[in-house]
């Protein structure tokens, strides 16, 4: 391979290296680490990591000045990454299930009340979630258990009005879904039409649970991510982005 680009080393040239063994490229006047690993694999593949790290895993005998150009090559595209990761919200504390916790419910923050009585229960009122408990190491079960529920009746909820709105462009489901913990997908739609929603969800706004719900009803038509879906997904909701950027922006997917 012949590199086009000035700042390309010549081949045997030695890569600068940072602490721990990361590599440097360049792209314009911007310096991009990345970790460099090799695998019995054919090709080159190039990841942003969610802390927005950089991570390039090479063939084994793949010169380190073509990794280097090939990182700087997809230098727009990483750095586009890592400015969505940074707009992200911070990492979520590990939950304690004590009174005072700050919890988001349908997109509002509520604060953590924990009561003990004979009767358990979960209530919304005033910018709280009283939870009432037998004895306090109930308190995380309790308080799952009745979130699920509410995830599951608010989606049953959103699905008809979004299978309303869909049908009108020929989308059409029997509206049943599961309810499915995952690390990267607020909701997934199988080739056989099998939706499955995040639990998580319950923490978001209802507009922007439509957007799950009609991403995923939009790939009964158009499975893949092509420019025919979001073609598609624009005609369905208009506003999707600003429904995703949302999204995004206050609630974090439980890791």
């Amino acid at each position: 391979m012949t590199c086009s680009r000035k700042s390309c080393p010549l081949p045997g040239t030695v890569m600068p290296e940072l602490k721990g063994g990361q590599r440097v490229a360049e792209y314009g006047t911007t310096r991009i680490p990345y970790t460099l690993k090799r695998s019995e694999r054919r090709t080159l593949s190039i990841e942003v990591k969610s802390d927005g790290s950089v991570l390039a895993v090479a063939p084994l005998g793949a010169p380190e000045h073509e990794v280097r150009w090939k990182v700087e090559k997809r230098g727009a595209w990483i750095l586009k990454q890592q400015r969505e990761l940074a707009k992200l919200p911070p990492p979520l504390p590990e939950r304690q299930y004590v009174s005072g916790e700050s919890w988001r419910y349908l997109g509002r923050q509520h604060r953590l009340r924990v009561v003990i009585g004979p009767q358990e229960g979960v209530r919304v009122t005033r910018g709280e979630l009283l939870v009432a408990v037998r004895s306090t190491d109930r308190t995380q079960k309790v308080l799952d258990a009745w979130l699920r529920n509410r995830t599951e009746s608010i989606l049953m909820e959103r699905m008809q009005a979004c299978l309303e709105r869909a049908g009108h462009y020929g989308i059409h489901h029997s509206g049943e879904f599961q309810l499915r913990q995952m690390k990267t997908k607020w909701g997934s739609c199988t080739k056989t039409g099998k939706l499955a929603f995040n639990p998580s969800l319950v923490q978001a706004p209802k507009d922007c649970i439509d957007y799950v719900i009609l991403h995923e009803l939009c790939h009964l038509k158009e499975f893949s991510h092509s420019a025919a879906y979001y073609q598609l997904l624009g005609r369905v909701l208009p506003d999707w982005k600003r429904r995703r950027e949302r999204l995004n922006r206050l609630v974090e997917l439980p890791q």
